[in-house]
């Protein structure tokens, strides 16, 4: 999915106060020691004047060589210092705005990252906030001091000769006109510039995030190209943008240089009259040389604004996905807590609005304490149950209530504190050992990570690793086995204290024993936890005292294995598949 643009954001500018508004003090601290700057530079050609006109009338110039020397000494130092103070708060805007969207890419709600692609959502985090740095202090700052500067520098060369400021501002109104018609392509090139920054990373992420099957498939040469062809769009609306930025750089300092010529041109034919004297026109040419600069940051802070203001667009889009409202993380289960109870009312629910119903109207109850196993074919809507008590998705109509209340009127956070939750592919994040298992509860003693590891035969595993539990897993667990990474999540959501357990496929790449000693855990959490399972071995759930049987996004019965072999087709022709009947 792209992300698009809403016409109804605020202006750019006001977006981009927002983010400054923090850090204001330190930027207007760091413009007027830019303004101080500008004020040593405008004095200079005021004291060349004054000193060719003290040669030209053999007085001393002692005086005036001293001023030009501390001038130029201030100068430089007053330049570094304001630099330094406007670098470090446009970084901390940056930082500023890359908290508050990471912050806000964590509350998404799965429905919103579903139809995202994450490596863009990436390139916005990264590249778009970094952007925000050169518009802090190129357009924001530059324009405000540089606007002052060129001000104040117009001011005092109609009070040198207003005939040759008239010359001068001729030629610049001539350059304006012409950036009046570069200046607007540069934010649609910049804009698509960034989106096509978003799409290469969306790319890469794609084909990083399944390098195994890439490599399996003998793929990496198509994907090479479309890796490649994604660099080169990203290229090439680069290129497009640089092209309209120099073209607005290169039209300034073209009517800089002219102006320079002309006001030569025309002052020396003055000085030849005796209309003004020679300091007169060495003092304003200075100025038009001081002008360049004034005049390249107005333009480039307008150059730069349209760059930004495309980031600042990307960013907006983004806190505009949907999300979960912020809440403080809720405290877990004491020990003992009772368990839960789940119900599911005529439920029905579908991903998306243009995608077929998953569920149609599920219904069923699950009492508090004991082992319930959901059993179906392959897209029966089994694990989208999971998903529905979890939140990460709401039904389109029908009420899921647990201990009877719904829902809806659930705090998430409350929610989530009672619910242990094992996915179908058992995700590892990057890190340590330790980290993954205490990722749902930091605040585990001891002596309770010790016990789940036992229960979950982790043990022997932390005894052969090189730094026991401080081990580096690798990007996705990838220095774990499918069954150690099954049982590290498992572990993860034990230490939880859960009052409902879900598990989605949770012993499906196990070995026989480890499923068998698994199995014995699952059944001895039943006894004080409320436990469900999603599980298409139907080894791991004929023990189960209930087993829901799906099938099309509808239960079509429900009872203990002994029961559904005798009164379900459905069930009765899957038990007899995995040789279970008899067993029955």
């Amino acid at each position: 999915m792209s992300i698009t643009e809403d016409r109804s954001d605020p202006p750019a500018w006001r977006l981009l106060l927002s983010y400054v508004r923090p850090h204001r003090w330190a930027l207007l601290g760091g413009a007027l020691l830019s303004l101080a700057t500008g004020a040593t530079g405008l004095a200079l050609p005021l004291v060349a004047r004054q000193l060719i006109d003290d040669l030209a009338h053999d007085r001393a110039v002692t005086g005036a060589l001293l001023l030009m020397s501390a001038l130029v000494i201030g100068n430089t130092v007053l330049g570094a210092v304001g630099s330094y103070v406007l670098r470090r708060a446009a970084e901390s805007v940056v930082l500023g705005a890359r908290r508050t969207l990471s912050s806000y890419l964590l509350r998404l709600r799965i429905a919103a990252v579903d139809r995202t692609e994450p490596g863009d959502l990436m390139a916005r985090v990264t590249s778009d906030t970094t952007l925000l740095r050169e518009v802090t202090t190129d357009s924001l700052i530059g324009l405000g001091t540089g606007g002052l500067t060129l001000v104040a520098t117009v001011a005092l060369m109609g009070y040198v000769e207003p005939v040759l400021l008239a010359v001068t501002l001729g030629v610049l109104a001539l350059a304006g006109v012409l950036l009046g018609v570069v200046v607007p392509r540069i934010r649609r090139a910049s804009k698509q510039a960034q989106d096509a920054v978003g799409v290469m990373g969306a790319s890469l992420e794609r084909v990083l995030g399944a390098l195994r099957t890439v490599k399996a498939s003998g793929a990496e040469p198509r994907e090479e190209r479309a890796l490649h062809d994604a660099a080169r769009e990203s290229w090439r609306m680069s290129v497009r943008a640089a092209k309209w930025s120099a073209a607005a750089g290169n039209t300034a300092g073209l009517a800089m240089q002219l102006a320079f010529i002309t006001v030569l041109a025309v002052g020396g034919a003055r000085v030849a009259t005796g209309a003004v004297d020679i300091g007169t026109l060495v003092a304003f040419l200075l100025f038009v040389f001081y002008l360049m600069s004034p005049i390249s940051q107005v333009v480039g802070a307008v150059t730069q604004y349209q760059a930004g203001s495309a980031a600042l667009a990307r960013i907006q889009e983004a806190l505009r996905l949907p999300a979960e409202p912020a809440a403080p993380p809720a405290a877990l289960p004491s020990p003992g807590a009772a368990p839960a109870a789940v119900a599911f009312a005529d439920v029905r629910f579908r991903y998306a609005d243009d995608l077929p119903y998953v569920h149609h109207g599920v219904t069923f109850t699950v009492p508090a304490q004991g082992l319930t196993a959901f059993v179906g074919p392959s897209g029966a809507g089994k694990t989208t149950v999971f998903s529905l008590i979890e939140r990460f998705y709401d039904p389109e109509s029908g009420v899921i209530t647990v201990d009877g209340r719904d829902l809806a009127h659930w705090d998430l956070p409350e929610l989530r504190a009672a619910i242990g939750y094992v996915e179908q592919d058992a995700p590892v994040l990057s890190g340590s050992l330790r980290d993954n298992l205490l990722l749902g509860n930091p605040d585990a003693d001891e002596g309770t990570l010790t016990r789940v590891l036992k229960t979950t035969r982790l043990d022997g595993l932390v005894a052969r690793l090189p730094d026991g539990l401080d081990t580096l897993v690798g990007h996705r667990g990838t220095k774990l086995s499918g069954g150690e990474r099954q049982r590290v999540a498992i572990a993860r959501a034990l230490l939880r204290r859960p009052r409902l357990l879900l598990l989605d496929e949770a012993t499906s790449q196990l070995d026989a024993v480890n499923e068998a000693a698994l199995r014995d855990t699952v059944a001895d959490v039943a006894r004080t936890t409320t436990v469900l399972v999603v599980a298409h071995r139907l080894s791991t759930v004929t023990a189960a005292d209930r087993i829901v049987v799906m099938d099309a996004g509808r239960v079509r019965a429900v009872g203990t294995h002994r029961e559904l072999v005798a009164a379900d087709p459905l069930y009765a022709e899957l038990a007899a598949t995995q040789f279970l009947a008899t067993a029955g």
